[in-house]
């Protein structure tokens, strides 16, 4: 079931760590009505929408208390998921066309992310500027890309197994040797590169080449969704609309990156407003369907369009029922559309 779950922290794997977020619960005026949330990683930027939505009372506001989880190593969210230990999870569109390979109960109802935030860094100087100088590089690629985004690439841009190595999520290897290229994530170890190096490194953003996995999703039962779905379009429509307020970053967000860096200690003022403002200049939010539909929004087209392209490569096999990957009824409902 966890063939095709990305890593997270850069080309990411297929595992995540639990930790229970503590929140504070705000006077009840009326009964709130609880749902487990579980997110693919640590407490970061990344996920702000959702602690935007704690922070500014929106899933209260909405009758819902959100048992916010986060994430990290060694943790099969998927699992917890299938086991009904959480209500939902953070996915991707890999994950979903596995629940429907393996006929299980669960599908997408929003992407948050429009584009893969996966990025190919290299060292600047070096003539890496495009994908089509990818080719006679060193490429540190981990198990998750490889049987997700380097197929793709490798057919299209006429690569070779033979450029990969392991990717060991250290940068040494890297910082080494100006020939290799290694996988990472836009909001996070371009970061950690640049304070290494001195300056920003070039980067390719994995989504640029025309790979079009929708990212961040929200996975669910089709029980739960179909039992309980006002509840749940409320959860979607308090979630939206704490990523669009907090994109807009300012004083509005402070209460949230305050709950971002209680539960993550590692995360800093300075690395919080780097991934939000990475976020907005690519696109990753608010791109794509959302421009039209609105924030978390999704596309038959485009579903059926990755999927293909993901047949193509010998990735998916052929033959899926593409409509039972996901569901648009909780989406493209204009929430923080520009």
């Amino acid at each position: 079931m966890t063939a095709f779950r990305l890593d997270r922290r850069a080309a990411l794997g297929l595992a995540s760590a639990t930790l229970l977020l503590p929140l504070a619960r705000p006077a009840r005026a009326r009964t709130l009505e609880r749902l487990v949330f579980h997110t693919d990683w640590r407490a970061q930027a990344e996920h702000g929408g959702y602690y935007q939505a704690i922070a500014a009372g929106l899933y209260a506001k909405a009758g819902i208390e959100c048992d916010l989880r986060q994430g990290g190593p060694n943790l099969n969210i998927g699992q917890l998921l299938l086991t009904g230990r959480v209500d939902m999870i953070m996915s991707n569109s890999f994950e979903a066309f596995t629940y429907v390979r393996e006929d299980a109960p669960f599908f997408t109802i929003a992407s948050i992310f429009q584009k893969d935030p996966q990025v190919l860094i290299g060292h600047p100087d070096t003539g890496f500027d495009t994908f089509e100088d990818l080719k006679g590089r060193t490429l540190l690629i981990g198990s998750g890309g490889r049987v997700t985004y380097w197929p793709y690439l490798r057919r299209k841009y006429g690569l070779s197994d033979s450029q990969l190595r392991p990717y060991t999520f250290n940068m040494a290897p890297f910082l080494a040797d100006r020939n290799v290229v290694q996988q990472g994530f836009l909001t996070s170890e371009p970061y950690s590169i640049a304070q290494a190096i001195g300056r920003p490194p070039p980067l390719l953003l994995i989504a640029d080449a025309g790979f079009s996995a929708y990212q961040t999703t929200i996975a669910i039962s089709r029980k739960l969704a179909g039992e309980k779905r006002d509840l749940i379009q409320r959860f979607v429509d308090a979630t939206l609309e704490g990523w669009a307020q907090y994109l807009k970053g300012g004083p509005a967000i402070e209460a949230a990156n305050a709950l971002i860096k209680k539960a993550n200690p590692e995360q800093t003022d300075d690395r919080i407003a780097y991934a939000i403002r990475l976020l907005n200049e690519r696109g990753i939010v608010m791109s794509g369907d959302a421009l039209t539909g609105g924030i978390g929004a999704m596309s038959d087209a485009r579903w059926q369009g990755f999927y293909r392209s993901m047949v193509d490569v010998g990735v998916l096999p052929a033959g899926l029922d593409v409509g039972r990957a996901y569901t648009l009824d909780f989406v493209n409902k204009g929430i923080g559309k520009p």
